[in-house]
């Protein structure tokens, strides 16, 4: 069963507020300049709406701040998130795994010891390939997984992208728009099906823990007899 979610309190949700305040200022120094405007403006305009129309323009005032004060801290520190994600491994699968939406990652499928990696996601656009990594060895990871991948997608659509900043490859703060722009080609019935397949291609057995059984050990004698052959 699946466990409940716990209920995040007022103070909780306070302090991962202010935690989000410190690593935007700490990463954008334009933010603490549009923050301040973003709260001193609005307020004021409510002080010469209150001069005009009264007190009650008092409370909406306040209520438009913090919203404008919202607004703010939500763009800017997702901006912030971005450039902090550029250029570190996994990146691609963290920020698709935080994503709203059905989007079902499986972070790297394919690497190498450089930390060459290569992401698969599944949503409604099809199948999405993600490579992160250097440019010449990621493209040969997305050529075996795309000839690996054909065998089981069917006639879903694939996709493939390479992160980075250079011509020909996807910047990773353009990424979550980028696959929100896809046309969504499959139904939820689809997704499901499809990551079943590739849930069934992908999975690997694995050695049983522990010491081997003695009805599974070879007699006694077989090695020796097998090379006397």
């Amino acid at each position: 069963m699946a466990k409940p979610q716990e209920k995040v309190s007022f103070g909780q949700r306070l302090k991962q507020i202010g935690l989000v305040f410190r690593f935007t200022a700490k990463q954008d120094k334009w933010f603490a300049p549009l923050a301040a405007g973003a709260v001193l403006i609005p307020l004021a305009l409510t002080v010469v709406a209150v001069m005009i129309w009264g007190w009650l323009w008092l409370p909406l005032g306040i209520l438009f701040a913090l919203l404008a004060l919202l607004i703010v801290l939500n763009l800017r520190s997702n901006r912030a998130m971005m450039n902090a994600a550029e250029g570190q491994p996994g990146a691609a699968a963290q920020i698709m795994e935080s994503m709203r939406g059905d989007w079902r990652v499986s972070p790297a499928v394919s690497s190498t010891t450089q930390m060459d990696m290569v992401h698969l996601v599944i949503g409604k656009p099809g199948v999405i390939l993600l490579a992160e990594g250097n440019p010449q060895r990621v493209r040969g990871l997305l050529g075996q997984e795309k000839r690996r991948l054909a065998k089981v997608i069917g006639n879903a659509p694939l996709y493939d992208y390479v992160i980075g900043q250079d011509e020909g490859e996807l910047p990773i703060r353009k990424l979550r728009m980028t696959l929100m722009r896809l046309p969504r080609n499959l139904s939820g019935k689809d997704v499901n099906s499809l990551d079943k397949r590739l849930k069934a291609l992908t999975a690997r057995p694995q050695m049983p823990k522990g010491a081997i059984p003695k009805n599974l050990r070879p007699p006694r004698g077989a090695f020796r007899q097998s090379r006397g052959r």
